[in-house]
C-alpha cells in the first residue's frame, strides 16, 4: 500500500514546550500528569486501565505530550505515563514486561519480535503514528547557511573531514566564509533510534563514503556522545564548531542552525519543511505483515522528486496486538484511537509531519483490532 494522497498544506511554526511534564527534555519523567477537569469524560471512547506506562522514543516525545494531553481532555479519569529513554530502552522495557507499550523510531528486529511474542502471549505491532524528520545542526559563527550533502555528511561523521573548511565543504558552499575550525562532532550515547534512521541516511546516500553500517549505536567513531535528543541539541547550542543529528522539533526548541541537504534528485540543497517531508512521505510503502505496519522507507534516503527532504523517520507505537490483561488491551486502544485521531492535530507546530489522510484508515483499522 502506498501512502499517497498526502496534502501538505499545513504551516510551520516555532516549536514551544507544552504544558506538560517532560514535554522538550529527555529526562525520565511522565509525560503527563492527571487531569484536573471536573468531568469524568467529554465522550464514549474511554475506559480500561485508569493509567497506562510506556517509554522509548525521544524523537517522539514533543508529539507524545500532546497525544498524552489530548486523550486526558478526551478521558479525565485516564493517564498515560511516557518516560523518554530512547527506542532501545523503550523495547527492553516493553518485552521485559515492565510497560504497556513502547515508542520506537524503528521497528522491532526479529529477536524481538519474538520476545515480544512471548510477553504478549500475541504477535506484537508496529504502528507508526508520526512521521518526524532528521535535522543536521550545527554551531558555526557567521555561517547561517550551510549545504551538505550524503558523501560529505558522511566523511563529517566518520571522520575523514575534521574541519569546516575542507575542500569537500567550501565546493559545497561557494559563498560562505568558512573557518579554519576543528569541526566538534556529537553523536547520541543512548540506544536511539534516530541515530538508526541517520545511519541508514548516510549509508544509503553517500556513494560507500560511510562505510560504518546502521544501527541504534552510533558507528562513526569520532565525537562526543551526548543523551537523548534534548542532550545532542543542548550540546550543539553550547559548543561552537559542533554538528550533529537532531529530530528536528528540538532543533527548533533550541533554535539551532539547520543544514540544507542536497539530495540526489538536485541539484538544490533542500531545506527541512511539510512541504519537503511531505513529498519524501508519499514515497513510503507497507512492508509489514496483516495489522503489522511497517514501513519501507529505503526511498526516503535517495529520492528522485526534487525538493524532498531525506533524512525522515517514521516514529512507531510497539503494542501488543492482545493484551493478557483486557484492561490494559483496551486503554491501549483508545489512547491510540485518540491518537490517531484528535491527537494529530497540531502536530506541525512542534516539528512533526502527521500520519497522510490516505494511510489513516489502515491503521485505524488495526488499532481498532487491539484487544
Amino acid at each position: 500500500m502506498k501512502l499517497n494522497g498526502f496534502g501538505t498544506t499545513l504551516s510551520i511554526m516555532a516549536a514551544g514546550a507544552l504544558v506538560l511534564s517532560g514535554c522538550g527534555s529527555d529526562k525520565n519523567s511522565d509525560t503527563a500528569e492527571k487531569s484536573t477537569s471536573d468531568s469524568t469524560t467529554t465522550n464514549g471512547n474511554c475506559g480500561g486501565a485508569d493509567t497506562l506506562k510506556a517509554s522509548g522514543s525521544t524523537a517522539q516525545q514533543n508529539a507524545m505530550a500532546r497525544f498524552v494531553k489530548v486523550f486526558i481532555d478526551e478521558c479525565s479519569d485516564q493517564n498515560v505515563n511516557y518516560t523518554a529513554n530512547g527506542s532501545g530502552a523503550g523495547v527492553r522495557e516493553f518485552v521485559g514486561g515492565q510497560t504497556d507499550f513502547a515508542g520506537s523510531d524503528v521497528p522491532l528486529d526479529s529477536d524481538d519480535y519474538a520476545a515480544a511474542q512471548q510477553r504478549c502471549e500475541s504477535p506484537a505491532l508496529n504502528l507508526p503514528v508520526v512521521f518526524g524528520p532528521i535535522a543536521i545542526t550545527y554551531n558555526l559563527a557567521g555561517v547561517d547557511t550551510l549545504n551538505l550533502d550524503g558523501p560529505t555528511a558522511a566523511k563529517i561523521f566518520n571522520g575523514t573531514i575534521t574541519s569546516w573548511d575542507d575542500a569537500a565543504i567550501k565546493s559545497l558552499n561557494p559563498e560562505a566564509t568558512l573557518p579554519s575550525q576543528e569541526i566538534h562532532v556529537v553523536f547520541r550515547s543512548d540506544e536511539s533510534g534516530t541515530t538508526d534512521n541517520f545511519q541508514k541516511y548516510l549509508d544509503a546516500a553517500s556513494g560507500g563514503a560511510w562505510g560504518k553500517g546502521a544501527g541504534k549505536t552510533f558507528n562513526g567513531g569520532v565525537g562526543e556522545g551526548a543523551k537523548g535528543n534534548d542532550g545532542t541539541a543542548g550540546a550543539i547550542a553550547a559548543t561552537e564548531g559542533a554538528i550533529t543529528y537532531n529530530e528536528w522539533s528540538f532543533a527548533q526548541a533550541k533554535k539551532l542552525s539547520t543544514a540544507q541537504v542536497i539530495t540526489s534528485a538536485g541539484p538544490e540543497p533542500v531545506a527541512i519543511s511539510t512541504e519537503s517531508v511531505g513529498k519524501t512521505i508519499a514515497g513510503a510503502t507497507i512492508k509489514g505483515q496483516g495489522n503489522d505496519l511497517v514501513l519501507d522507507t529505503a526511498s526516503f534516503y535517495q529520492p528522485t522528486q526534487s525538493g524532498s527532504y531525506p533524512i525522515v523517520l517514521a516514529t512507531y507505537e510497539v503494542v501488543c496486538s492482545k493484551y493478557p490483561d483486557t484492561e490494559v488491551g483496551t486503554a491501549v486502544r483508545l489512547f491510540l484511537k485518540s491518537t490517531i485521531g484528535a491527537g494529530q492535530s497540531g502536530l506541525a507546530d512542534n516539528g512533526y509531519v502527521p500520519i497522510p489522510e490516505a494511510f489513516k484508515a489502515r491503521l485505524a483499522s488495526a488499532v481498532d483490532a487491539i484487544s
